[in-house]
């Protein structure tokens, strides 16, 4: 069982960076993959960025990539998602996600945090 928490600041203005954070509870989170996904208002839940649980694979939905990277530090049981360029359309809640494979479809991650706001200011 894996139990996960994001945080981050929540507000931003256009074109500004913002790193979000997800700490994890147990002994096992280096042998699970994570992934961050984001859903605003009206709008289904959307991939973001995965990494495998080695750190060596990562995958970007193809509105973040060049924009955001995604990292992990399996002494510190945490997942980072940082966020540059950010644009109006990035204003979403973040959600961190575990998963034991890498991938990239939101109905395949078991374990969920509680999700963060994230707000761009045009």
């Amino acid at each position: 069982q894996v139990a996960l928490l994001e945080s981050g600041p929540g507000l931003v203005k256009s074109s500004q960076t913002l790193s979000l954070s997800c700490a994890a509870s147990g002994r096992t989170f280096s042998t699970y993959a994570m992934g961050w996904f984001r859903q605003a208002p009206g709008k289904e839940r959307e991939f973001v960025a995965a990494i495998s649980w080695g750190g060596g694979v990562t995958y970007y939905g193809d509105s973040v990539k060049g924009r955001f990277a995604i990292s992990r530090d399996n002494a510190k049981n945490t997942v980072y998602l940082q966020m540059n360029s950010l644009k109006p359309e990035d204003t979403a809640v973040y959600y961190c996600a575990a998963h034991k494979v890498v991938v990239t479809r939101a109905g395949d991650y078991r374990y969920w945090g509680q999700g963060t706001q994230v707000t761009v200011s045009s």
